[in-house]
């Protein structure tokens, strides 16, 4: 026991447990100035019960955790987050096989618990745990999370310092970004792309499902290390927009009914993305700090002529949403070369840099000889398509 009275962060008696529904809300409270965004710290407690009940997080598709002293009379919730299950896909050995995802969240301590190591028992505990949850007929491969603590990495008297998820087996990825300021002038750059309507998103990422398998069953059966994905399904973008209509209708009393936008109706050659709109900034008449981030973008054919114009005219029709919407800027995370090209055909100035915040980070469960995951992740497999979608 530490001398204020709390157990040090390597106690055996912390284990990992799921909060009371008193917990969970107290939870909110404390995390709600990192998280809330534009939300009153009300509504901030309101989206999160409306969140549990659509369809990717409903029926235990959402977990909390929470870190506790099993020793003591008086429980207190020392660090907390919550895992979302996700769908994912696997090439290896030339077979394709499903698998299951979590995406971590929410990883918090108040600061009263803070510097005595609980963030780090939690990520400790919960890594072991989660090879198993929920998991059914597949396995959990791997488990994601997008990290605001640390540096990535770096080097200090010749020493490599991991960040701080990396010690506990998430490693970082690598995080470009490019963005599109909602102040540019698209108007004849491009062509005009058709907005796309919640109806339409399923039939469309059904199809873009089918064109990740088989991409996967395209690789080597001799690769070095294998290539996963997480499945951009119907269920995760309905996430992804539940999130942004609770939060639009708080700011301004309606809901955003664009949900993207696509270039071409011939099916091989058409060229497609969904967006989300995030709110920062309390005062609703202003842009800044809110963004339009693509959650994600797809490409049927990237031969197909005259697709770079074809982005550039889907990036064309989100800026006009970012301005209706009061977003400072059209964002992408790890844009291709075509998509850069695509960018700079609407803002010549456009330049991809790397994010200092949610960092992409992996932890690769399939390795028995690596129990603990301290081999880098990204020398233990590929993960594509590692766009916005993922995010939780």
């Amino acid at each position: 026991m530490a001398p204020s009275g709390l157990p040090k962060g390597d106690s055996p008696s912390l284990r990992l447990d799921h909060p009371t529904d008193k917990e969970k809300v107290e939870q909110w409270s404390k995390n709600a100035v990192t998280w809330r965004g534009a939300l009153s710290l009300e509504a901030y407690h309101r989206r999160e019960e409306y969140l549990l009940k659509v369809p990717l997080a409903k029926d235990e598709g959402l977990t909390h955790w929470v870190l506790v002293d099993s020793d003591a009379e008086d429980r207190k919730v020392f660090a907390g987050c919550e895992t979302l299950n996700k769908k994912a896909v696997m090439a290896n050995d030339g077979k394709v096989v499903d698998s299951v995802c979590h995406t971590i969240g929410n990883v918090f301590t108040a600061p009263e618990f803070r510097g005595k190591g609980y963030g780090q028992r939690l990520m400790k505990e919960l890594g072991p745990r989660l090879e198993t949850w929920q998991t059914g007929n597949t396995q959990c491969l791997f488990s994601i999370l997008y990290s605001d603590i640390g540096e990535v990495s770096h080097k200090s008297n010749g020493k490599f310092l991991r960040s701080f998820y990396a010690k506990t087996g998430w490693h970082p990825f690598p995080s470009p970004r490019i963005s599109i300021s909602a102040e540019t002038n698209a108007s004849g750059s491009c062509g005009i792309a058709s907005l796309l309507y919640a109806n339409e998103l399923a039939a469309l990422c059904k199809a873009d499902e089918k064109l990740i398998r088989q991409y996967l069953e395209s690789l080597d059966s001799k690769a070095i290390k294998p290539t996963v994905a997480i499945i951009p399904d119907i269920a995760t973008m309905q996430w992804h927009h539940a999130r942004e209509e609770f939060v639009a209708n708080e700011l301004y009393g309606k809901v955003p009914t664009v949900k993207g936008a696509i270039a071409g109706s011939e099916v091989g050659q058409r060229v497609w993305c969904y967006w989300t709109r995030t709110w920062y900034n309390e005062d609703g008449t202003k842009s800044e700090g809110n963004t339009l981030f693509i959650l994600r973008l797809v490409v049927e054919d990237e031969t197909a002529p005259d697709v770079a114009s074809a982005i550039a005219s889907l990036f064309a029709a989100g800026l006009a949403e970012a301005k209706a919407w009061h977003l400072a800027e059209v964002l992408m995370w790890n844009p291709s070369d075509l998509v850069i090209t695509a960018a700079k055909m609407l803002d010549p100035q456009a330049t991809v840099v790397q994010r200092e915040a949610s960092i992409p980070s992996l932890r690769w469960h399939g390795d028995v000889d690596d129990p603990d995951c301290r081999i880098p992740a990204t020398q233990q497999c590929d993960w594509i398509h590692n766009e916005k979608y993922g995010w939780c």
